[in-house]
């Protein structure tokens, strides 16, 4: 897969005890990397990350801590970083916006500057989110090439980030200069809602669900017609892979933003995930509520044309797929105590290579 490029590579992953950074600690072990982590402890108990319990080194620190990052980067020298640590929450953002800036954006800066500064790196991947763009609702998906934006806290210190890397990019990872002046290539993805097992963040549509299906309570929710790109925690971990796998090989065409998401139509409402939920989790209720809650995008698309062109990259899984294999996980652990990520991850590559996916060569 991927080449190989990753075999015996030094991988360190901010934010690898969170959800997504979990999973893609997964992925690289077995794809034979030598991984490393740096990020906060896990903030739930039960976690993701602790339930895999993979074998790597973990130092654990804030990314704000940027003499703790320094040191982190000295003792390991990763060949490449994919950095996934943030503040990852909409309405944590109005709470404790000071922080989520601090975090999202300083936090950026902090792990662009250790990787300018540390000779041995040599791919960056900034992972950002789709809320990074100036949204205004429209029904089209947006481009890499959009304004960057943000209404709620969270929303701009994406985008915020978004700037930081690329000024980064331009200034000190420069395509043009690659192989002469330096020999580090930064790119940015952009991906939109995730879901998946393991997944106990509060204030999450899909934990939230899982967390009152298996105490048998409904659950609340706000925005039942909020349409969101949902997808797999898989698809963007592949998109993210396949570009890391350009930048390691020195292809500088691929440094540059990248959008991950399922295809247009694949977009959905609260509503309608509640429903697929259902279909496997029977016992599910829930209660829709309105009051005065605080501002979220109503409708959020990505174009992922870029993706699918350059890449040769697209989704497998369908909404249909996704929420079963995540209600499935989540029962599994509840009812059986069973950790069913490595399966998933196995039948997730299968699907994939029998529709001929690029990265699975």
């Amino acid at each position: 897969m991927f080449g190989g490029v990753y075999q015996g590579k030094r991988i360190l992953i901010t934010g690898h005890t969170g959800f997504k950074g979990s999973w893609l600690t997964l992925w690289l072990k077995q794809l034979g990397a030598e991984t490393a982590g740096y990020a906060l402890p896990p903030a739930t108990t039960p976690n993701h990350f602790g339930l895999i319990d993979p074998e790597m080194q973990s130092f654990l620190n804030d990314v704000r801590d940027y003499d703790a990052l320094v040191k982190c980067f000295t003792a390991f020298r990763p060949e490449a970083v994919f950095h996934l640590a943030a503040q990852p929450l909409v309405r944590e953002s109005y709470l404790s916006p000071r922080e989520t800036f601090a975090a999202n954006v300083q936090g950026t800066v902090n792990v662009l500057e250790a990787c300018r500064n540390c000779a041995a790196v040599q791919a960056v991947i900034v992972i950002s989110s789709d809320k990074c763009y100036e949204n205004r609702e429209w029904v089209w998906g947006y481009r890499e090439t959009d304004p960057l934006g943000g209404y709620d806290p969270y929303s701009a210190s994406k985008g915020a980030a978004e700037l930081a890397a690329n000024s980064y990019r331009n200034a000190f990872f420069n395509p043009a200069d690659f192989g002469r002046k330096h020999h580090t290539l930064l790119a940015s993805c952009r991906a939109g809602n995730v879901v998946g097992g393991g997944d106990w963040a509060s204030d999450r549509l899909v934990p939230d669900i899982m967390r009152a299906a298996a105490a048998g309570i409904p659950v609340k929710l706000r925005h039942p017609e909020a349409t969101r790109p949902w997808q797999h925690v898989l698809e963007p971990l592949s998109g993210y892979l396949a570009v890391g796998q350009q930048l390691l090989a020195g292809n500088s065409d691929f440094s540059g933003a990248w959008n991950f998401g399922p295809a247009a139509d694949a977009a959905v409402t609260v509503r309608e995930v509640t429903e697929m939920i259902r279909r496997h989790w029977p016992e599910m209720r829930c209660e829709f509520c309105a009051g005065d809650q605080p501002h979220e995008a109503g409708l959020l698309k990505l174009d992922c044309s870029k993706a699918r062109v350059l890449l040769k990259w697209h989704g497998i899984w369908d909404g249909a797929a996704t929420f079963e294999r995540t209600v499935n996980w989540y029962r599994n652990y509840y009812e059986h105590k069973l950790i069913s990520s490595r399966d998933d991850l196995q039948q997730y590559i299968a699907a994939a290579s029998a529709k001929g996916m690029a990265w699975t060569r």
